[in-house]
């Protein structure tokens, strides 16, 4: 079983070298597979109520929250580490340039040796997308797009693709990812239209405040999607936060195992279960969870 981890998003800390720089170190240290970084450009002081995983609407963010670019801070952390995958959850896919992005990405991960996975999502600000100056409307269509003409960019030395947001003719990306063919794509949501992304689109899935029921619901559509579109269901990897739905369960080996009992490969935990930003006593938190729950799966 692969564990991740959400670092701290804290102003003061998450932008401090003299802070990131210890915390990546001892993150690979304690066998952390996967390091997570999340993606909002920017946050409306008064946003339409929309984020889908609360009751009202409203992200769970406060005065202190800070989320620097991910791709950025995956850099700074790829340069102090050797075996740490370094992950997205998520980057909003839609909101960014296709050929852009892919030579983001397929610059890091060639820099890192292959260890970038690309976690993708749609989000759901609307007032963000205004100010980056992408439509709201049809970002679903966008998105699918995105991930096609870049895998079509990464893999192709002529590249060609034609969509309705998205569209170029025999252009030529000079950056390989390090495989030279493709990055792992998660995709990242917890609705139908999402698993049935990552059944059709993903490598894998990564869904959010989830019940282990809707786990398996979720894994069910996703199956059909990827049998749907001739592909196999088992090549895609699933990775599931369980203290994302009830953070009073981290340490319950019993509902974790349920999410592990329907074929999660990878675990994430966060600094949030931690409650503390000091790096040595988030090394005793990891290292508790692999003793109590990780060694009883």
């Amino acid at each position: 079983m692969k564990l991740g981890y959400i670092p701290p998003m804290t102003k003061g800390l998450t932008d401090d070298a003299g802070y990131v720089i210890p915390l990546v170190e001892m993150l690979e240290e304690v066998g952390i597979e996967i390091v997570w970084t999340v993606e909002h450009v920017i946050m409306a002081d008064n946003y339409e109520p929309l984020y889908p995983y609360s009751d009202d609407g409203r992200a769970p963010t406060s005065p202190d929250t800070l989320m620097p670019d991910p791709l950025e801070w995956l850099a700074f952390a790829a340069a102090r580490t050797d075996r740490m995958n370094l992950g997205t959850a998520v980057i909003i896919a839609s909101q960014h340039s296709a050929a852009i992005l892919a030579k983001r990405v397929a610059t890091l991960d060639a820099l890192s040796g292959g260890r970038v996975r690309l976690g993708v999502g749609l989000g759901w600000q609307r007032e963000e997308y205004e100010a980056i100056g992408v439509p709201y409307r049809d970002r679903g269509r966008r998105l699918d797009e995105t991930l096609e003409a870049m895998r079509v960019l990464w893999k192709d030395d002529l590249a060609t693709y034609q969509g309705k947001h998205v569209s170029f003719e025999n252009v030529h990306m000079d950056t390989k990812p390090a495989n030279g063919v493709s990055v792992p794509i998660l995709i990242g949501g917890s609705s139908d239209f999402a698993a049935r992304r990552a059944g059709r689109l993903g490598d894998g899935w990564y869904p959010y405040v989830i019940s282990p029921e809707d786990f398996e619901k979720g894994i069910a559509t996703l199956g059909q999607a990827a049998r749907d579109a001739n592909r196999d269901p088992e090549q895609v990897e699933l990775s599931i936060w369980p203290a994302s739905y009830d953070f009073t369960k981290t340490f319950d080996a019993g509902f974790v195992k349920a999410y592990a009992d329907l074929g999660a490969e990878r675990l994430v935990i966060s600094q949030v279960e931690a409650g503390t930003t000091d790096i040595g006593a988030q090394r005793d938190f990891i290292r508790r969870y692999q003793d109590e729950v990780l060694s009883k799966l």
